[in-house]
């Protein structure tokens, strides 16, 4: 069974907006980027779907955007190959390597992970937290910055029940953040 791993960055007090952590360096994307290529396939929610594919996709023309740096590079194009299904009841249609998944979440999810493969890679902040909900997360890895951002969305704001975590790794990066990887001891029933 593929195990689900739960992404994201945060900050020391809780916010995981995309843009409230440290601007990435070279040392935290290439992190991220090997994060990517472990997993088989990516799942999103219809939000981190649009705003990944916005900034990640390759573009027609085939070459990446001024703004990247050499560090992004790689990070793109690992995300650009990977598989994508995406979790949407509004969206009709996807691309980018993408497929919808409609239905019941916990079944299309389950059936997802009892495919062969190294695993599954889930982003953002509303998707996980319904995926916590039903247990379906095997590793949660965050990577906190050190900042407090004092608003924003904050991490599994709204969980419906407590997730007993085991810390399985810890990396201190460079630049102040320190990345950890947990394993819940119990799932919610």
């Amino acid at each position: 069974m593929r195990p689900l791993r739960y992404g994201i960055n945060v900050t020391l007090d809780g916010c995981c907006h995309h843009e409230a952590g440290l601007p990435p360096d070279e040392e935290s994307m290439a992190f991220w980027t090997s994060e990517i290529e472990r997993a088989d396939a990516l799942l999103y929610g219809r939000v981190t779907y649009s705003m990944m594919e916005s900034a990640w996709r390759r573009p027609v023309d085939g070459s990446w955007p001024d703004w990247m740096g050499d560090a992004d590079i790689p990070f793109a194009e690992a995300i650009d190959q990977k598989t994508k299904y995406v979790v949407s009841s509004t969206l009709g249609d996807v691309d980018w390597n993408a497929e919808l998944l409609r239905g019941d979440l916990k079944e299309s999810v389950e059936r997802l992970k009892q495919q062969p493969g190294h695993g599954l890679s889930v982003g953002g902040v509303t998707l996980p937290l319904a995926l916590a909900d039903l247990g379906l997360i095997d590793e949660y890895l965050f990577v906190v910055q050190p900042v407090l951002a004092g608003h924003g969305p904050t991490l599994l704001a709204g969980l419906r029940e407590r997730i007993q975590l085991e810390l399985v790794e810890r990396q201190e990066l460079r630049s102040g953040a320190v990345a950890m990887r947990f394993r819940p001891t119990a799932t919610p029933g």
